[in-house]
């Protein structure tokens, strides 16, 4: 680990320090050489899909098509460290339970699948056709399918998640919590009734056309790395690059492309955003709202500014939404973004000159209360100037699994369409369950409840993802089973039910062989490309399977004497399983074809067509207020009366040293953090008025209807160092998973359900000697540190 040190970093993103990252993964893994040869296969038309982000390959044949993430991703996968059965007969599972979620991953990969065995508190070699059993006789006791419950993360495979959905809605449920309730949920939920899909329009190609790039709540240097080199190509043939975050992040300010020689010698750079806008905590509504009132106003004086013939031909509600423009106030829409009124029309003269304009935005956008209303403003501003299906415009919400986009896709959905309910039915000879499942938030309440009996997760680390740390942790031991398809030990295994499996399974860099020859599998990136991935590696272990063959065996052994579905044939060539994607999904027509050229295809996407597949046939323009109930606007309404308590807004976030939870280490370079993550990124001007100052130790508490005032819940995360910041006064950031135990389960976004975990109305006091919460023991130390 690096020495523990604040140290304020003046370098760019990318660059040297990229590359020693790079090189440092790979031999901390003990994989230098291996993992140098792997790395040449990633993203290749015969090699393996990136496991890392769903940014998409710019050129699929290029040698170099990985980033500083992607690198400490495969080299995590492909690690030449084992965490075996040796290693479980060591330690209790209490024992591991104390251990850093970075001490857990780094014990490397799983190699058999492991039972939990109460008697001595240890997980221990069982069987597959055993762990199989056991999970088929838990699932076939249960009185009713829908006390089950079936998390997926975003990194199975095309092929994987069909199987796992057609297995799941033939078991009889709808219950299918993702990681996408926990990200672009909203995006999904705001842009269908819009624009008829709930997903981005725009491909790679128009980030080459678009006059003006706007971003909305996004990283793209520690979250998405190889956007950096779209961005950098935009900045340097002149588009406008507009940044809406409120921290100073460095790869939206400059960035030293690793592989531009002439950049690397002279320790240039290049710049990033040309505008950068620091807005408060959830200000972007006020700001987009505000943007559009000035279009309007410009209009209204006889400007020619908005596209009215695409408004007249291509949507409906713009009267509407012009009427509630021209009403709204001038000192809200300050108040609420933290942006001057000047800044506002700044940006807006921006966009209004913008030939062409593309609109990304991640979880900073997403995980707020009003975060739907917060995406369908973005769509509006869009619409006004027709940005939406021409070359070098569109939305682009930019996701973070690989796959995320793609598992959605395929079906992996608590409310799915009646249309894909009456094609499976048609094609797989079943009538499946039509009444709509669990959300992520909806499944955690119903396992702490004691309405969840078994939790069956395919990937993820659903103890550590998840809000509410506390509450979640209650509903996991409850559950009569908990069973996790993984390739590395997490917090998740030690959290776990009455029983528990834990089932090892192959990665994206390794050979898969099943009875047809090695098998290849496909993913769908976050602009619908769809593209084949075949892992060059050889497996970690001989007891590991593919997710496609786990679920395939799984369903024999649960459902196989009443399925009509030929699950073990279909795996023994995934071109099978293609063939069935196609017969559902009308999209994929010709999939085998078509996945065979290098690059893959791209799936339809109508509203880049202006085919608008909503119920008007039209796009629509949606009038919404400006929040003003929000978690922190009732917070501190709250303790107002209170004296001189100063409630923040803490949005969570990764350092530059993690992927979702997976943590490789403990340094987040570009915010000057090495050694440490247990900090709090707070303006110097609000450390002095509290009377603190910059190191001190604080603890952070929620401020929430269900704590205080007598009531039980308390919502703590205890001894975290203040660090002055430049980020806007009253907000603060921390990392997570420490910081999810703060996020109240019930603080959702409106119409999605996805966890509010980037506006958390908290108070911080100096820390002191631990005091339990009224709350899981251990949950409570994990919050603790």
């Amino acid at each position: 680990m690096s020495e523990h040190k604040i140290e304020r970093y003046t370098g760019p993103a990318g660059g040297w320090g990229a590359l020693r990252s790079v090189t440092n993964s790979l031999l901390r893994q003990d994989i230098a050489v291996k993992g140098a040869k792997t790395l040449l296969s990633a993203n290749q038309p015969d090699g393996f899909d990136c496991p890392g982000c769903a940014w998409p390959d710019r050129n699929h044949a290029s040698t170099f098509e990985f980033c500083e993430n992607g690198v400490k991703a495969v080299a995590a996968e492909a690690t030449a460290r084992r965490a075996g059965p040796e290693l479980f007969a060591k330690h209790t599972v209490a024992e591991l339970a104390k251990q850093s979620d970075f001490w857990l991953e780094d014990q490397g990969r799983l190699t058999h699948p492991m039972v939990y065995d109460a008697a001595i508190d240890k997980y221990v070699p069982i069987e597959w056709v055993d762990a199989f059993a056991l999970v088929a006789r838990h699932l076939n006791a249960l009185p009713d399918p829908n006390q089950a419950i079936f998390y997926t993360s975003g990194r199975a495979s095309n092929e994987a998640a069909f199987l796992y959905q057609l297995f799941v809605r033939e078991y009889g449920t709808n219950n299918f919590p993702d990681c996408s309730n926990m990200c672009h949920e909203p995006t999904g939920s705001g842009m269908r009734p819009q624009i008829g899909v709930g997903k981005g329009t725009v491909t790679l190609e128009d980030f080459e056309k678009t006059d003006a790039i706007f971003i909305f709540g996004q990283n793209p240097g520690t979250n998405h790395p190889r956007m950096l080199g779209e961005l950098r190509a935009a900045h340097k043939r002149g588009a406008k690059i507009v940044s809406f975050n409120p921290l100073r992040e460095r790869g939206l300010e400059r960035f030293a492309d690793p592989q531009d020689k002439l950049e690397m010698a002279t320790l240039g750079s290049t710049p990033i955003s040309t505008h950068y806008f620091q807005l408060r905590i959830g200000g972007d509504f006020a700001v987009v709202k505000g943007m559009m009132k000035h279009l309007m106003e410009r209009e209204d004086r006889g400007d020619a500014l908005l596209d009215h013939a695409f408004i007249a031909e291509h949507t409906q509600g713009f009267e509407a939404l012009a009427d509630d423009l021209r009403a709204e106030s001038w000192d809200v829409l300050e108040q609420e973004s933290g942006l001057a009124q000047a800044q506002i029309r700044a940006a807006a003269d921006i966009y209004g000159e913008a030939g062409s304009a593309i609109f990304c935005w991640g979880m900073g956008i997403t995980q707020h209360q009003h975060s739907v209303a917060t995406i369908q403003m973005l769509v509006n501003l869009l619409l006004m100037r027709g940005n939406i299906g021409r070359e070098g415009a569109g939305p682009c919400p930019v996701r973070g699994h690989s796959n995320v986009q793609g598992d959605r896709t395929m079906g992996i959905w608590e409310k799915p369409p009646a249309a894909l309910l009456d094609t499976l039915a048609k094609v797989f000879g079943f009538e499946p369950p039509r009444e709509p499942g669990l959300d992520t938030v909806e499944a955690i309440a119903a396992m702490r409840d004691g309405k969840g009996k078994v939790f069956f997760a395919l990937g993820g680390n659903f103890a550590a993802a998840t809000p509410d740390t506390y509450e979640t942790w209650k509903g996991l031991r409850r559950c009569d089973l908990t069973v996790h398809v993984t390739t590395k030990l997490n917090r998740s295994h030690v959290v776990h039910g009455r029983e528990a499996l834990i089932l090892p399974c192959l990665g994206r860099t390794e050979i898969d062989i099943q009875a047809g020859g090695p098998q290849g599998v496909t993913v769908e990136d976050s602009m619908s490309m769809v593209h084949i991935s075949t892992g060059i590696n050889p497996p970690a272990s001989e007891q590991l399977l593919s997710e496609p063959a786990l679920v395939a065996r799984l369903a024999v052994a649960t459902i196989g004497h009443r399925s009509r579905t030929p699950w073990l044939w279909l795996v023994e060539d995934y071109a099978r399983i293609r063939d069935k994607i196609e017969a559902v999904f009308v999209d994929f027509k010709d999939f085998n074809l078509r996945v065979a050229v290098p690059g893959g295809f791209r799936l339809r996407n109508t509203a880049s067509e202006r085919v608008w597949a909503t119920a008007s046939r039209k796009a629509s323009f949606f009038a919404h207020p400006v929040p003003r109930d929000t978690p922190s606007h009732r917070a501190r309404a709250r303790l107002g009366k209170k004296g001189d308590t100063v409630v923040f807004t803490l949005l969570t976030t990764r350092s530059h040293d993690q992927y979702n939870t997976t943590i490789y280490g403990h340094d987040d370079r570009y915010r000057g953090v090495f050694g440490q993550r247990r900090v709090v990124f707070i303006h110097e001007a609000d450390i002095r008025a509290l009377g603190m100052k910059d190191g001190d130790w604080v603890d952070i508490q929620t401020v929430w209807e269900d704590a205080g005032d007598g009531a039980d819940m308390v919502r703590r995360a205890d001894r975290f160092k203040l660090v002055a910041y430049d980020i806007p006064r009253g907000n603060l950031a921390a990392y997570y998973p420490e910081t999810n135990p703060l996020v109240p389960l019930d603080s959702v976004a409106v119409n999605a359900g996805t966890p509010a975990s980037k506006s958390i109305p908290v108070i911080l006091t100096l820390h002191t000697a631990p005091v339990a919460a009224k709350a899981d023991h251990e949950a409570s130390a994990y919050a603790i540190g």
